[in-house]
């Protein structure tokens, strides 16, 4: 009998986890994480309703760009748990987007409208997905504009490049190259699924020297730390742990991956940096 419920807890767990990728959940805490990232780099505040906007955006976004073609020809074959998640979060969504100010919501339905084009074609049947090598680009625009701009200007703060803005761009910068990094990964796995068409990195150089552009993008993540007029070392020293890590798993990337190397280990990267940062600063205090 102990036996019997051992596996019965073992099996809901797996659909739990299951459920957490395909849902698009594990991308949102992701999102989020690097939202906290920013917070704690410039120190400011984020608030529950930017947090609950942007973790619920997210799984309402992602989702709409996973399951559109499934949503509009067979609605009926998709998960229940999914159509529950996606309605909650549409409804989280709806409720946190009346708590923001009229700036915040500007410059997020900018990255909106590139999130609803990469999945709805509006040029001769594409979609901006389907632009020859725009996909990991769009990609890490909307993920470092939503969480590097938008908390940032949440909190008031100027995006002029002169002081503050110079470093809030490269801030910026910094993100949409450790975002492309990061999206490596799947495009090397997705290889023997995407078409000729998509032009993507891999596609065009091939693996290896992916992985060589890649490495080449974390190292000038690096050397733009250092045009940066305010140090932070725990910033810092997180960010060169996340780095590493991310760099190691871009190495041992191959085209015929295990299930969840990329869609769990690589995507928790975010929470993963934002844990090592906790980590300095609440326990470590190797500040000067």
């Amino acid at each position: 009998m102990l036996l019997l419920s051992y596996f019965c807890l073992v099996e809901i767990l797996k659909d739990i986890f299951k459920a957490l990728i395909n849902s698009s959940i594990l991308v949102a805490m992701s999102v989020c994480a690097f939202l906290e990232i920013t917070a704690i780099e410039y120190s400011i505040p984020v608030s529950i309703n930017l947090l609950g906007f942007v973790f619920f955006g997210t799984i309402t976004g992602y989702n709409f760009i996973k399951y559109s073609e499934v949503i509009r020809t067979r609605f009926k074959d998709i998960w229940t748990y999914l159509k529950v998640i996606q309605i909650v979060s549409l409804l989280g969504l709806i409720y946190f987007t009346f708590q923001l100010t009229f700036e915040t919501l500007l410059i997020t339905g900018g990255f909106a409208l590139l999130t609803f084009f990469y999945a709805i074609p509006f040029l001769k049947n594409k979609n901006l997905r389907n632009l020859t090598g725009l996909k990991i680009s769009i990609v890490a625009v909307v993920w470092a504009g939503v969480t590097v701009l938008v908390p940032l200007v949440n909190e008031g703060l100027s995006l002029v490049p002169v002081t503050v803005g110079f470093e809030i761009w490269i801030s910026f910068l910094q993100r949409f190259l450790f975002v492309f990094v990061l999206t490596l990964p799947f495009e090397i796995r997705d290889l023997q699924f995407d078409e000729l068409a998509l032009g993507t990195l891999p596609q065009r150089v091939g693996v290896g020297k992916t992985k060589t552009i890649g490495v080449l993008l974390l190292i000038e993540i690096l050397l733009l730390e250092l045009l940066k007029p305010i140090s932070n070392l725990e910033f810092e020293t997180s960010q060169c742990i996340s780095i590493v890590v991310l760099g190691l798993f871009l190495l041992y990337s191959k085209r015929s991956q295990s299930g969840y190397y990329a869609s769990f280990w690589v995507e928790s990267i975010p929470i993963f940096w934002l844990g090592i940062l906790c980590l300095l600063i609440n326990y470590l205090f190797i500040s000067f």
